[in-house]
């Protein structure tokens, strides 16, 4: 593994990017292997499926139109960094904030943000119904990010608090999101939501079906929501 596989891979989806990204991936790559060993981040250890189900999937995104440049960014459950530390790298006036509950894993984005010299993040150590009870992190967001962390209803819940009115939530979902679509359309609706059209994000060479599914804020979300952490996940809304 080294960069220009990274680089043939992100001109093969044609996603734009900035000369040094390349590198600075690679680098997150091998923090990624070596901290893998020890604090289990990641399933996936086929060099160019990492590559391919963690970057490049991450970045499909910047091809729909569905973020802007200066836009305000919360990745809720941000895990090993993906999607929100790979976009922050490549889109440096992206102001993107990491949530997550786990310290370790926190701990690892701090290294990763330091060796690829990335500047617009802030990491927040916090449950996604704890951090949405916030004031500097309620309703403050453009957009509020998540990739395979839970049934849409359930995301719901997780990410319509930290987004603004006229904002939206951007859920990285699979073939399972047809099944979800109708509980989370009325959950949605309860935190002031409005599920949009799924945007297919196809992966070079790969047949997996993935897709990102916007949900638009339409009003601000009831002081009743989020409910006390776990409760969303034990007794999901609009079911």
């Amino acid at each position: 593994m080294d960069a220009e596989i990274i680089r043939t891979r992100l001109l093969r989806n044609g996603i734009p990017f900035r000369e040094e990204l390349p590198e600075k991936l690679y680098r997150y790559y091998t923090l990624l292997q070596e901290w893998n060993s020890r604090m289990d981040l990641t399933a996936v250890t086929d060099e160019e499926e990492t590559v391919d189900r963690h970057f490049i999937d991450s970045l499909t995104v910047l091809k729909t139109g569905l973020i802007g440049e200066q836009d305000s960014l919360i990745d809720v459950g941000t895990g090993a960094g993906f999607p929100g530390l790979v976009l922050a790298i490549a889109c440096p006036d992206l102001q993107v904030t990491l949530l997550d509950s786990q310290q370790k894993r926190l701990t690892f984005l701090e290294k990763v943000s330091t060796e690829t010299d990335t500047r617009n993040t802030t990491i927040v150590h916090a449950r996604a119904e704890d951090g949405a009870r916030k004031a500097g992190l309620r309703e403050r967001f453009d957009r509020a990010a998540a990739r395979a962390l839970a049934p849409t209803n359930v995301l719901c819940e997780y990410l319509l608090p930290y987004v603004k009115v006229g904002g939206c939530t951007l859920c990285w979902k699979g073939p399972a999101l047809k099944d979800e679509l109708e509980s989370g359309r009325r959950a949605a609706h309860l935190l002031g939501g409005r599920l949009e059209m799924p945007v297919p994000c196809t992966v070079d060479q790969r047949d997996w079906e993935h897709m990102i599914l916007p949900i638009r804020k339409v009003q601000p979300t009831p002081a009743a929501y989020p409910r006390k952490a776990g409760t969303p996940k034990s007794k999901p809304l609009g079911r």
